[in-house]
């Protein structure tokens, strides 16, 4: 048997490496290529859902005693996580969450919930909280075409009553 063949336990057939390896390569770079395709979906900017908060996502929204105390700063992170895009988009919507957390005097919370939403709020689960929430699900990480921008604008622009 030459160097260039694998010799199948079962049923005594001889394979030739490199056509296995080439089978074996294209298949994958197949089902990656289906994958990627399927799970960016290509949404339109019609549908983008309307914004919705949930607060602080299974976290408290301040402390007993101020119980709204880093709301602000969870809508506004919603609003980032709502509109979705880029992993440094997400990475910047995070850091100024923890940013904004610490500038209300909680720093050991705003790491607490660094922690949380870097876990939690990856865009590959189908959950209310994920990255880009208001895009139909799956959407991975991705910048958002000029229509899917206007899109977004004007979901914002009619939530504030058109300011």
């Amino acid at each position: 048997m030459s160097e260039r063949k694998l010799w199948a336990a079962r049923g005594g057939r001889e394979f030739e490496l490199p056509r296995v390896a080439a089978f074996v390569t294209n298949g994958i770079k197949m089902f990656v290529a289906v994958i990627a395709m399927s799970l960016n979906g290509g949404a339109s900017a019609s549908e983008l859902k309307p914004f919705t908060t949930d607060g602080c996502s299974h976290f408290p929204e301040g402390t007993p005693s101020q119980q709204n105390l880093w709301l602000d700063c969870c809508t506004q992170h919603d609003i980032a996580y709502w509109r979705g895009g880029s992993y440094a988009d997400r990475a910047e919507a995070d850091r100024k969450l923890k940013q904004c957390v610490e500038s209300v005097g909680e720093p050991e919370v705003a790491l607490l919930m660094l922690a949380g939403v870097r876990v939690g709020g990856t865009p590959y689960l189908p959950t209310k909280f994920r990255w880009g929430y208001g895009w139909p699900y799956p959407r991975c990480y991705g910048g958002l075409s000029e229509a899917e921008k206007n899109a977004v604008d004007e979901a914002l622009e009619d939530r504030d009553g058109g300011d």
